[in-house]
């Protein structure tokens, strides 16, 4: 279902509804000159069934003419081009490449779930026209349409299909809207926080267990005189064994971290992203076409259009008359049309807010999930460091004994037979 159908003021869309879902993936082999190489993704939709590779570049021009030929929808940004080209060393480089995949997968997927931007020819075009035409060929399909108010049949009834307290109703939303922005990224930095905080657990028992490793592996003689020097030999043989479930244990939190990242800090980051296009079609708004109807609306009961009325013929001709008219009545229906997206990408704004719910449930599984799989091994461990201890006890004895009993030979030794 596209908005417009029917009553385009009408909200009929669903979750459901908004279309397919599409992966990007980093090419494993960067192409071009060896000095001049550069990354290329992959990209799968449902809706296409062959593969198409794209350059950052690419994704560039197709967001910019999307830009130009929507400006009255919500078009999602873009993740931003690298600022310090060369200095970040490799291990960065492959996470700067992976954030910008995320944000390049976030950006399609919102672009293919839009009711309006999914079924235009300029993604037809990206997602399946080979590599090195491309570019060429969306500005091609751009040139030959313009943008979508020259194309749309609800731009000549916009107007229509407002409700006389559109402006109240924009301003009332925006505003809404706004705080739900502000707190959603409060939401997003404190899930962060917790996928950081569970990736440092794991570089913390992984360190761990490699200083009980270290411990168990010294060889130092220890002195013959040392009382638990048996318990301790047996003990620091065991510390190997381990070291390994720290090893493991450090494996739970580094997948659970994963888990929260790509289950809900990237599900709260493409809502951010929904509602950071919603903010800058406000903006575009605010600064366009609440200015044109302005303007068209001084000039069509204002001096200028008195004046332009009466004038002498030889003075103003006609034709000229006519042309500033069309020009004036072209400029309000725009303003209308623009109001009319800005309450139907309002009502695509709700629509995607019951994901919260969602990403609520998503959260609380991985929680559960997550403690669940460290509880279990940290179960396991729990036995062997009983066994340990007591093995280390009966050690104790033993060598406790022994010393006593040559302690005894060795005091009889000196007195002598009674």
């Amino acid at each position: 279902m596209h908005l417009g159908q029917q009553n385009p003021v009408v909200d009929g869309l669903s979750l459901k509804e908004l279309g397919d879902s599409v992966l990007v993936e980093i090419e494993p082999r960067r192409k071009g000159l060896p000095f001049l190489k550069h990354v290329e993704y992959r990209i799968v939709s449902k809706c296409f069934q062959i593969p198409v590779q794209r350059r950052y570049s690419d994704f560039e021009v197709f967001h910019g003419l999307l830009l130009q030929k929507f400006i009255y929808r919500m078009v999602p940004p873009l993740p931003p081009k690298r600022i310090l080209k060369g200095v970040l060393n490799s291990i960065s480089d492959r996470e700067f490449n992976d954030s910008r995949r995320r944000g390049l997968q976030r950006f399609m997927t919102l672009v293919i779930r839009h009711p309006v931007l999914a079924g235009d020819e300029l993604v037809n075009i990206f997602l399946s026209a080979s590599n090195a035409e491309v570019q060429n060929m969306l500005r091609d399909a751009y040139k030959k349409t313009g943008d979508e108010f020259l194309t749309s049949q609800m731009a000549l009834h916009g107007k229509v299909y407002l409700p006389e307290d559109i402006q109240t109703q924009a301003a009332a939303n925006r505003e809404v809207i706004a705080n739900i922005h502000s707190s959603f990224n409060k939401l997003r930095d404190v899930a962060e926080r917790m996928a950081q905080r569970s990736r440092e657990n794991s570089t913390d028992l992984l360190m761990f267990g490699k200083d009980l490793s270290e411990l168990g592996s010294d060889t130092s003689d220890l002195p013959v005189n040392a009382t638990m020097s048996k318990a301790w030999k047996t003990q620091r043989k065991s510390l190997v064994e381990l070291s390994g479930e720290f090893g493991l244990l450090a494996d739970k939190a580094a997948h659970q971290g994963s888990r929260e990242e790509d289950e809900v800090v990237e599900k709260l980051n493409l809502l951010l992203e929904q509602l950071q296009s919603y903010k800058d079609l406000c903006d575009r708004h605010d600064s366009g076409a609440l200015l044109e109807h302005q303007r068209a609306f001084e000039k069509r009961s204002g001096p200028v259009a008195t004046h332009l009325k009466y004038q002498n013929s030889t003075e103003q001709p006609e034709s000229r008359l006519s042309q500033q008219e069309n020009t004036i009545i072209t400029m309000e229906m725009r303003s209308y049309f623009s109001l009319l997206c800005l309450h139907q990408e309002t009502q695509l704004v709700f629509t995607y807010l019951p994901l919260v719910t969602s990403i609520l449930g998503t959260f609380v599984h991985s929680q559960i999930q997550g403690h669940k799989e460290m509880g279990d091994v940290w179960g396991d461990l729990h036995p062997k460091l009983k066994d340990l201890f007591e093995s280390a006890n009966e050690a104790s004895i033993r060598s406790s004994s022994q010393t006593h009993t040559s302690r005894r030979q060795k005091t009889c030794a000196v007195i002598g037979p009674a």
